[in-house]
């Protein structure tokens, strides 16, 4: 695992290729970066080949996913999410419930927005646990990028209704009622989707 020094070095970079401090059309080195960020190369090695396994980075450059790409990727994140909340239905206790719980009392509106995108992947997070499988834990990490750019607009445009769509989640899946579960699983992400296209699509 990455020391916290070479983890917030990823979370700055990672961070300012979302904020668009790293420009798209600017080849990424590691020599550029190295200067850019006062650091040896080595950890900024390190940082690339993560950058690169989570679709950041292509080819040297910032991945710029088309509108078809993003829909392809979240049709994964369903089949990923809504897999692992059938296995939740089957294994979750109630303490798992209660934790899934905890993480949609939170007042949108008046929490900071970091704040909120920690406690919205805390509860994706938790969901994802349910699948005890490594191989789909780590194709799912694979998508980290696109689901933190996606989270972060739908968080800071505070898209109505996203909390509460967690907590409906939560209580179908209390009630054991699982189709009802999977049905609002699928239709929250792909509000997230299209509301965040539709935001993407200005920045383009």
């Amino acid at each position: 695992m990455h020391s916290n020094n070479e983890l917030t070095l990823y979370q700055k970079i990672r961070n300012d290729i979302i904020s668009g401090e790293l420009k798209q059309s600017e080849k990424i080195t590691e020599v550029k970066l190295a200067k850019k960020y006062n650091v040896s190369r080595t950890p900024i090695r390190e940082v690339i080949k993560q950058l690169e396994l989570e679709y950041f980075i292509k080819d040297s450059y910032i991945f710029i996913p088309t509108t078809e790409e993003y829909r392809n990727i979240f049709e994964m994140r369903i089949l990923f999410e809504t897999y692992a909340l059938e296995k939740a239905g089957i294994i979750f206790t109630e303490s798992d419930i209660a934790e899934l719980r905890s993480y949609t009392e939170i007042d949108i509106n008046n929490e900071d927005e970091e704040h909120i995108l920690e406690i919205n992947d805390k509860f994706h997070q938790k969901i994802m646990s349910a699948t005890n499988n490594p191989f789909i834990q780590e194709s799912y990490q694979k998508l980290k990028s696109f689901i933190y750019l996606f989270s972060k607009t739908v968080i800071s445009k505070r898209r109505p209704g996203l909390i509460e769509e967690h907590a409906e989640i939560v209580e179908a899946l209390n009630n054991r009622n699982i189709n009802e579960a999977l049905d609002l699983l699928e239709s929250h992400l792909k509000k997230d989707l299209e509301f965040s296209l539709y935001y993407l699509s200005f920045k383009n």
